[in-house]
């Protein structure tokens, strides 16, 4: 658990604000307005947060209440009514979240998309289903039977599973099994033929329900009963510190650990009959933490993100092809362009493609010496890393750090790791006892005219479609001369090195930014402009909320947004009543950060990897870059304003946990992220 000075009760959990943005995606998936398909989407991605949040977090806390530390009875009790808090508001959610499932299935019978049970299907269907079994489910289905289980703890808690009571004719006594349905070889929802205009879907556990006789045929069972359960097991690792091995064995075997956790959230078919449930929890080892809910027939509804769409593109967000900059389309050198002047790409508005163009460059242009890279998550097909490995095979030094210990990624960061280290690339397994988060590149020329780039987000094709991130590219000496001591620092961790330009972690970025508060608060009290504005992903250092405070009670204006956790409480007289926070939950996820403070007059503004969490400021290597040029500083300043004045995608984030939609004088919605992509097609033009 995270140790945070006391600040006052108007300090709200990290944990708790968590559970609140959560419920901004569950009431997105509630919008009639919203896309249907779509907002099965934000179903999905409402229940897979869920699960990450139980196998993390609420991991971390079960933990802390369960130690047997007789000097930690204050910080157990805290952490015992954290979870009951957040058992209630899940209880709470739940119930909002299943009504929503019922009425966007509705929905979607309208619109002729059919979800149907194995009780509905026709002679026709029976028949698709029967050969579907045969054909790709025959082999995939494993029956173990309950009483040979002796813990359900060793199983996956990735997939769902099927509790299964069977009985023979004539007999009372039933016999009990499990079935783990194999989602990931033939997904979630099976389709079957189309008819009458209509496209029919099935979810996998009800085929499996279907085909129950076929998989227990020969046993003379003429009863079947299928229930759904799913369990989520605790996810932390337990980081071996056995100093002989190196930190690539150490994350290896903490990865094949991960299976070993314990469970610590169970969800059923509320309409389980008592008897298996009571089988299916004695398998289960948990304990008065735990969290145990009854909910609806499906569960496990992160594959809500994967479905089918029938052909349907008019039930989903309209196409936003990403723009390739026409500055940086030319054909001229992209390095070159660079030199001349600082670009940048706002993704997913703009393409990635730019960066890789800027990597492919540099993998064969002969005055590149030497490529420095930091990667915290990869694409499974990275671009990135192939033309990292050209530039190796080309006789660049090629350097990268990668961090294993990327929440739920680290498998396939080891994997690329061992196949860039074939190629020759020097690996940096990032930095003992420091997560590497920063997101950086310095290309070294020949000429001494370097150039470095600094994204807010991961250098990830994937991510670049999905997530608002922005990236500075640069050949000022003086920012791309301290990108170069930040790989010293990685190289060297803990060494003495003193950063001009940027604001790194864990050196002095917190300090910094109290700076830069504390002049704003300077030249509000001398009758100067002051105000802050900030983009970013969560606030809970408990140092950053008490600064805001003080700001905020010496009368200076500071507009937030705020995309999750937010410990801050607004509205309070004299202390945060000149605070507006604004969350924005849209087809994009919102992840850039930028930093903008009035500085008198003259704008100080900032992006980088860094949220104002004490894990960014004072446990990882994070990168927060100045930026200076005014057409850049222009469009950073209409990011944050845009997003300011989103009334349609934002809510009020002011620590009830309302998420209240705004009220304004205009009745006219205003979507930011809309806005800003209307804006930059007009702009490449």
């Amino acid at each position: 658990m995270e140790k945070k000075k006391k600040v006052d009760k108007h300090y709200l959990s990290r944990d708790i604000s968590w559970m609140y943005f959560n419920r901004r995606i569950l009431q997105e998936a509630m919008k009639e307005r919203v896309p249907l398909l779509e907002r099965l989407t934000f179903l999905g991605i409402y229940s897979n947060n869920l699960d990450e949040f139980f196998r993390v977090r609420v991991a971390t806390q079960s933990r802390v209440a369960e130690c047997d530390d007789k000097a930690a009875r204050a910080e157990q009790e805290e952490a015992r009514q954290l979870i009951k808090h957040i058992n209630t508001l899940n209880s709470k959610y739940s119930k909002e979240y299943e009504a929503t499932i019922r009425q966007v299935e509705m929905e979607l019978e309208k619109e002729n998309i059919c979800l149907i049970k194995h009780t509905q299907l026709d002679e026709e269907q029976q028949r698709f289903i029967a050969s579907f079994y045969q054909q790709r489910l025959n082999g995939l289905i494993n029956p173990v039977w309950l009483n040979a289980l002796k813990q359900l703890g060793n199983e996956t808690d990735e997939n769902i599973y099927l509790a299964v009571k069977m009985k023979k004719e004539g007999r009372k006594a039933g016999e009990y099994a499990i079935i783990e349905l194999p989602v990931g070889l033939v997904g979630r929802f099976v389709r079957l033929p189309d008819k009458e205009g209509k496209s029919y879907l099935m979810y996998l556990d009800d085929v499996i329900r279907y085909c129950l006789p076929f998989i227990f045929s020969g046993m003379n069972y003429t009863h079947f009963e299928a229930y759904a359960f799913k369990f989520t097991k605790d996810a932390e690792m337990e980081i071996d510190n056995d100093l002989r091995n190196g930190m690539l064995q150490k994350i290896s075997k903490a990865v094949k650990s991960r299976k070993k956790g314990e469970p610590l959230r169970v969800i059923y078919d509320a309409g389980m009959p008592k008897d298996l449930l009571k089988r299916v929890m004695n398998k289960l080892n948990l304990d008065k933490q735990d969290t145990v809910l009854g909910g609806g027939k499906y569960h496990n509804h992160k594959d809500l993100m994967r479905f089918p769409d029938c052909g349907r593109k008019d039930l989903k967000y309209p196409a936003w092809t990403p723009i390739l900059k026409k500055e940086l389309a030319e054909d001229v050198s992209i390095l070159e362009l660079i030199r001349r002047k600082d670009r940048f790409i706002h993704v997913p508005y703009h393409s990635f493609d730019s960066y890789i163009r800027v990597l492919q460059e540099a993998a064969i242009h002969k005055d590149v010496k030497c490529i420095k890279t930091t990667l915290y998550r990869l694409a499974k097909d990275s671009k990135v890393v192939k033309a990292l490995i050209n530039a190796a095979r080309n006789g660049k030094k090629v350097t990268v750090v990668i961090e294993l210990l990327a929440r739920f990624d680290e498998a396939s960061n080891i994997d690329w790791s061992k196949k860039m280290q074939d190629a020759g690339i020097h690996v940096i397994f990032g930095v003992e006892g420091l997560k590497v988060h920063s997101k950086i590149t310095h290309i070294s020329m020949k000429a001494g005219a370097d150039i470095a780039c600094i994204s807010t987000g991961n250098f990830h094709e994937g991510n670049a479609r999905m997530y608002t991130d922005y990236m500075l590219m640069t050949a000022s000496k003086n920012v791309v001369h301290d990108i170069s001591q930040v790989f010293d620092f990685i190289e060297r961790p803990y060494s003495p090195i003193r950063f001009k330009e940027l604001l790194v972690s864990p050196n002095e970025m917190k300090q910094k930014f109290v700076r830069l508060i504390n002049e704003e608060i300077k030249n509000k009290q001398a009758g100067k402009p002051a105000y802050i504005m900030v983009k970013i992903n969560h606030i809970t250092d408990p140092v950053m909320v008490k600064k805001l405070y003080e700001a905020s009670s010496h009368g200076i204006r500071i507009d937030l947004l705020v995309r999750g956790n937010c410990s801050l409480v607004t509205g309070i007289p004299g202390m945060s009543d000149t605070i507006r926070i604004n969350g924005i939950i849209d087809r994009y996820l919102e992840h850039s950060r930028i930093f903008i403070f009035a500085n008198g007059g003259d704008e100080k503004m900032f992006i980088g990897s860094a949220d104002w969490m004490p894990r960014n400021l004072d446990n990882r290597v994070e990168v927060i870059a100045p930026v200076y040029d005014p057409e850049i500083k222009a469009d950073l300043k209409r990011v944050v304003e845009y997003g300011l004045k989103d009334t349609l995608q934002g809510r009020v984030v002011d620590g009830t946990g309302e998420n209240r939609p705004w009220t304004t004088e205009s009745n006219e919605p205003f979507r930011s992220q809309e806005e800003l992509y209307n804006y930059y097609v007009n702009e490449n033009k």
